[in-house]
């Protein structure tokens, strides 16, 4: 009697321990079917994101907002970032999507600056309101050799 009360108890704690595994996966992973409810996707497009990669932050006023999904070239040879924005966060559709540096020689993330319209993009929309990456290189090469404009 005593053995199988201890089998109970043993199987017991298997089963809780298993359930938090699996919930614990399910917060910490990027589960695409929960992640969908917490986020939506929004487009930009810039004329240059070098430097720009999967995974890189999206930010407002230095808060992380959301990640950059994926890059790509549209038909008219624009680069298209594809970014997963927190649902909370509503972007105006006068705002301005950056590419920026963390420092000089840092990684690169998307800084949106809100505008004031009270009309917001909605998820799969693309924000064309841009300001593509700084090229550093070339404006040290120009300084550097006396063409600058």
């Amino acid at each position: 009697m005593k053995s199988s009360m201890n089998d109970v108890i043993v199987g017991i704690f298997l089963i809780v321990g298993f359930v938090a595994l699996g919930w614990l996966a399910l917060q910490l992973g990027e589960v695409p079917w929960l992640a969908d409810r917490h986020s939506y996707i929004l487009y930009g497009e810039f004329n240059n994101i070098s430097g720009v990669k999967a995974g890189a932050d999206v930010q407002v006023s230095g808060v992380k907002i959301g990640t950059v999904k994926e890059l790509a070239l549209n038909d008219q040879a624009y680069a298209v970032i594809t970014m997963q924005l927190n649902r909370e966060v509503e972007i105006p559709v006068d705002s301005i999507a950056s590419v920026k540096s963390q420092g000089i020689i840092g990684d690169k993330f998307i800084q949106i600056s809100l505008g004031g319209d009270e009309t917001v993009f909605n998820d799969g929309e693309t924000i064309t309101d841009t300001e593509s990456a700084l090229d550093l290189e070339s404006l040290i090469s120009k300084f550097a050799f006396g063409k600058v404009d």
